[in-house]
C-alpha cells in the first residue's frame, strides 16, 4: 500500500482526534481557576500500557476528581490516552473489592474475614503445601502491572523463604521473546537507545504492532516527526493487517501469518546484495553465530540469506506485495540517516519469538542502525512495569534480581549475602515458566499458587484447558486484586489491594526508565499495599514453619509504614545491593532523586549525580553511559559490556523461515490473530469498569476480510463462529479490509464466556523464551445467523 502525501496528511488528521487527549480547547480559563480551587495535584506515571507517561491525579477533600498529563514531561509531553485519562475512575468504583473473602471449598459462597484470619489461613496453606512437597509445590504468579518493590518482595519471600524458583508473571505471556531476543543478539536486555530518538528518526519500521492503538501517546509522537518531515520521513508497516498504524505509513506489506522471518531475511539479502551494509561497524562489533550458538562467519551468512530472494519472499509472504517492494523496504531501512524500528506481540507471541527477534537485530547490526541519534531496535513494552519490576527485578522462575541468570552459582550467592540467607538456599535450578506452572496446577503437583494483579483464567492461551486445574479443590488459590475478575471467582481467598496512587512504588517503562508514583489518598475500605500483605502473611509463615530464614527475609522491613518508608526500604536495598555493577545499575535513582525528575531516570544510573542528569539515554556509548566508560576495554567509541556475550560484540544469527505450529488446512482453513484495542487494556477489568470506554466498546468482534465475508455470505452485525481445534467463540462480525485474506482478527479483551478468544488460541510455546503463540493458529469461520443484540460483561 502506497499513498500521497495529501493521503497522509488527511488520515493522520483523521487519526490525531483518536490516538490522543489533551489538547488546547478555547476554555473559558477563569472557569478553570474556580474548579481548581481546593485541588492538589499528585506525580506519578500512568497505570497502563509500558510508554510511561507521566501523569498527576487530582484531589479535592481525599477524593479523586480527575487526571492530566504532566507538560514537561519528555515522554508523552502532557498528552495522555483516553484509557489513562480516565483509568482513576476505578478508584472509588463501586466494585473495589475492600475486604478479604474466603471459602474454604470453591464450590462455596465467598465470606467476609478479617485481616488476621485472612493471613494465618494463606501462611497455613502454604506451609502445609511446603511440607507436602517442598519449594515445587508452592508457587507466585505476579504481574507487569505491579511495582517493582511488590515483585521483588514477593520474590524474595518465595526464593529466600520457600526456597522455591516457581516465580512468574504475565510477562511471560508478553515479552520473553524479547528478552531472549536481545540477550542473544545484543548480550544485555533491554533497548540501547529510546524514546528522544523518534524526532531523530528518519525511517520507522513498524512491525507486528498495531503502535496506533497499544501505544498512542507514543504514536502521537512518531505521526508527529512525520508529519513535520512527509518527504523526508519514511514509515514502513509490515503486518498481516492493516490497522490505524497503517493510516500513516508510506508502505505497507502485508502478509500471510507466520512468513515475516523470511520476509526480514529477504531484507538482509537486499542489504547484502547491493551492499548497503555497515562493513566498518559489522568487521569491528560483529560476531555470526548459527544454531545454538556455534560460531559462523559473514560469508556463511550471506548465504544462508541468498535464498531469500525477494521473488521467492513475495512468493512466501503471500503474494499481497511485490519483489519490488522488499527492495524498497530495504534499501530505505539501510541508507536512513536514522531507522527506528519498533514492535510488540506480532513478533514476540510466537513459536519462533526470540528469531524473529534475532531477525530484526540483525538488520539493525548490519546496517550500524543502531548506536547513533534516531537509530534504534526498540521492542515496545506492553506493561507499565514487564520491565522494570520483572525483567530488572527477578519476576520469572530463571532470573534473580539485576538480570541475573539463576543458574549462575556466583550470582545466586550475590543475592544470598544481599538477602543475609544462607549459601545455596535459592535453589539451583529455574522454576516452572508459565505454561508448565499452569500445566502443574492442572496436574496438582503445586498445591498453592498466589495470583497477583493479573487474571490468568482470561488471559492464557487455551485457556479452558488450565482453567480445569483452577478448579481443584486441592489446589489453594488466593488472589490479590482491586475487583474481582475471572480468576478471582476460581480463588480460595481473595485479598483486596490498594491501587495506583493509594500507594508508593517504582515502575520502569520500555526505555529503561524508573519512575516513582508516591501515594497521595488512601484506599477504600480495608484495601492494603502488598507491600503490608506481603511482610504479614510472611511473619505468620515464618511461625508456622519455624523457619528464622524467612524471618530474616522481612527484617529490613519491620516496623515501617507501609504507604511510603516499606516501599522505600525495599527499593534501597534492590538498588543499592543487588543492582550495583549491573548493567541495570539503578544506585543513582533512589527515591530522592525519583522524586525531583518529571520522567525518572534511565539506566544505567550508578551515582545519584548522574542520575539528576536524567540517567543514560544510548547504553554502550563511551562518554554518554558510564558503564560503557568504566568497562571499557579498549579506545573504540562503543563498548558491548552485556554480560550474556563474552567476546563484547553484538550477534548476527542465522535463522531461517519457519511454520507457526499450527497453519491452515482443509478442516480448519482460516488464519486467526488476536490483539489490543484502543479503548480496552488486557482483560478489561479496569476499563471495562468505565463508562466511557465500555460505551466505545462494549464488547468484542471479528474483522473479516471483504473477500472472505463474501465468499462466506457474512454481512456486518452477523453473528459468526469461530472455531478451532481448543474452543469455540460466537462474535458480530466487521466486515473490514484490514486483516489479509483467509485471516481473521479478535480482539482479545472481552469477558463473556461466548466471546473469550482465549479459549480458541493455541498454547504451543516457544522452545527457548517459553512465551506462548498466541498470534497465530487455526480456525473454522462461518456465519449462523443475522444481528442480535450483545451486551458487555465484567465479572462481578
Amino acid at each position: 500500500m502506497t499513498q500521497t502525501r495529501r493521503d497522509f496528511i488527511k488520515r493522520a488528521a483523521a487519526l490525531s482526534a483518536a490516538s490522543y487527549v489533551s489538547m488546547n480547547l478555547p476554555i473559558d480559563k477563569s472557569n478553570i481557576a474556580k474548579a481548581e480551587e481546593g485541588v492538589a495535584w499528585h506525580r506519578g506515571s500512568c497505570r497502563l500500557c509500558g510508554v510511561g507517561c507521566r501523569v498527576e491525579l487530582g484531589v479535592k477533600d481525599g477524593t479523586p476528581i480527575g487526571l492530566r498529563g504532566v507538560s514537561e514531561s519528555r515522554t508523552n509531553f502532557g498528552y495522555v490516552c483516553m484509557k489513562g485519562m480516565h483509568f482513576w475512575k476505578c478508584m472509588r468504583h463501586p466494585d473495589r473489592l475492600t475486604k478479604p473473602l474466603y471459602r474454604e471449598k470453591k464450590t462455596d459462597k465467598f465470606k467476609e474475614i478479617s485481616w488476621e484470619q485472612a493471613l494465618d489461613i494463606a501462611a497455613t496453606k502454604f506451609a502445609e503445601a511446603h511440607k507436602a512437597g517442598g519449594g515445587k509445590a508452592v508457587a507466585y504468579y505476579g504481574s507487569g502491572q505491579a511495582l517493582t518493590e511488590e515483585t521483588y518482595f514477593f520474590q524474595k519471600v518465595m526464593r529466600g523463604g520457600l526456597q522455591s524458583n516457581n516465580v512468574e508473571g504475565n510477562p511471560r505471556l508478553c515479552m520473553a521473546s524479547a528478552v531472549g531476543g536481545y540477550l542473544t543478539s545484543f548480550g544485555a536486555d533491554e533497548p540501547i537507545g529510546g524514546y528522544s530518538d523518534i524526532e531523530k528518526a528518519h525511517c520507522f519500521f513498524i512491525i507486528g504492532s498495531n503502535t496506533a492503538e497499544a501505544h498512542p501517546v507514543l504514536f502521537r509522537r512518531i505521526m508527529r516527526r512525520k508529519l513535520d518531515n512527509p518527504n523526508d520521513v519514511k514509515v514502513i508497516n509490515v503486518d498481516p493487517r492493516v490497522s490505524q498504524t497503517s493510516r500513516i505509513a508510506d508502505k505497507h506489506l502485508q502478509f500471510k501469518p507466520g512468513t515475516d522471518l523470511a520476509l526480514l531475511n529477504g531484507m538482509a539479502n537486499v542489504i547484502i546484495q547491493e551492499k548497503l551494509y555497515d562493513e566498518g561497524f559489522v568487521t569491528t562489533y560483529t560476531s555470526f553465530k548459527k544454531g545454538k550458538g556455534e560460531e559462523s562467519n559473514f560469508d556463511e551468512y550471506a548465504a544462508q540469506v541468498a535464498k531469500y530472494t525477494p521473488e521467492m519472499v513475495a512468493k512466501t509472504c503471500g503474494d499481497a506485495f511485490t519483489a519490488d517492494d522488499v527492495r524498497e523496504v530495504a534499501r530505505w531501512f539501510a541508507t536512513s540517516k536514522g531507522t527506528l524500528s519498533l514492535w510488540t506481540m506480532g513478533l514476540n507471541q510466537r513459536k519462533q519469538g526470540v528469531w524473529a527477534n534475532n531477525l530484526m537485530h540483525n538488520l539493525h547490526i548490519l546496517t550500524g542502525q543502531l548506536m547513533k541519534d534516531g537509530a534504534d531496535s526498540l521492542s515496545l513494552t506492553g506493561q507499565p512495569n514487564a520491565c522494570g519490576g520483572v525483567r530488572e527485578g527477578g519476576g520469572l522462575c530463571h532470573i534473580l534480581p539485576g538480570h541475573r541468570p539463576i543458574e549462575v552459582e556466583k550470582l545466586r550467592n550475590q543475592v544470598e549475602t544481599a538477602w543475609g540467607v544462607p549459601a545455596g538456599r535459592i535453589p539451583e535450578k529455574p522454576g516452572m515458566h508459565t505454561m508448565a506452572m499452569f500445566s502443574a496446577v492442572n496436574e496438582g503437583a503445586i498445591k498453592a499458587i498466589w495470583i497477583n494483579c493479573t487474571s490468568p483464567v482470561q488471559s492464557l492461551p487455551n485457556c479452558t484447558l488450565y482453567n480445569k486445574g483452577m478448579d481443584r479443590e486441592d489446589v489453594f488459590i488466593v488472589c490479590t486484586d482491586i475487583f474481582h475478575t475471572l480468576t478471582t471467582k476460581k480463588a480460595n481467598l481473595v485479598l483486596p489491594t490498594a491501587f495506583h496512587f493509594e500507594k508508593t512504588g517504582v515502575y520502569g517503562c520500555t526505555e529503561r526508565r524508573s519512575q516513582l508514583t508516591r501515594k497521595a489518598i488512601d484506599s477504600p475500605g480495608d484495601a492494603r499495599p502488598e507491600v503490608w500483605i506481603i511482610r504479614e502473611w510472611a511473619k505468620k509463615l515464618a511461625e508456622k514453619m519455624n523457619d528464622p530464614v524467612i524471618t530474616q527475609c522481612i527484617k529490613p522491613f519491620e516496623g515501617l509504614e507501609e504507604g511510603y518508608a516499606l516501599p522505600k526500604a525495599i527499593w534501597d536495598e534492590y538498588s543499592q545491593k543487588l543492582t550495583a555493577n549491573r548493567d541495570n545499575d539503578l544506585r543513582g535513582a533512589t527515591y530522592k532523586v525519583l522524586e525531583q525528575m518529571a520522567d525518572g531516570v534511565q539506566w544505567p544510573a550508578p551515582t545519584e549525580e548522574y542520575a539528576l542528569t536524567g540517567g543514560t539515554v544510548k547504553k554502550f556509548v563511551k562518554g554518554r553511559d558510564p558503564m560503557a566508560d568504566s568497562e571499557s576495554k579498549n579506545d573504540l567509541p562503543y563498548q558491548f559490556y552485556g554480560p550474556a556475550h563474552p567476546d563484547r560484540k553484538l550477534w548476527i544469527w542465522q535463522r531461517e523461515q519457519a511454520d507457526p505450529e499450527e497453519i491452515p488446512d482443509a478442516e480448519y482453513p482460516f488464519y486467526l490473530s488476536t490483539g489490543r484495542i484502543i479503548d480496552h487494556w488486557h482483560t478489561m477489568s479496569m476499563t471495562g469498569r468505565v463508562p466511557e470506554l465500555l460505551r466505545a466498546n462494549p464488547y468484542a468482534y471479528v474483522e473479516v476480510n471483504p473477500k472472505d465475508a463474501a465468499k462466506l455470505g457474512i454481512k456486518p452485525g452477523d453473528m459468526v463462529e469461530v472455531k478451532s481445534r481448543r474452543g469455540v467463540n460466537l462474535l458480530p462480525a466487521k466486515v473490514y479490509e484490514g486483516p489479509i485474506e483467509g485471516m481473521v482478527f479478535v480482539y482479545w479483551h472481552d469477558q463473556h464466556e461466548d466471546r473469550m478468544i482465549n479459549k480458541v488460541t493455541k498454547d504451543a510455546y516457544d522452545p527457548g523464551s517459553k512465551e506462548p503463540e498466541f498470534k497465530i493458529c487455526a480456525v473454522q469461520v462461518k456465519r449462523v445467523s443475522g444481528p442480535q443484540a450483545l451486551t458487555p460483561y465484567i465479572a462481578n
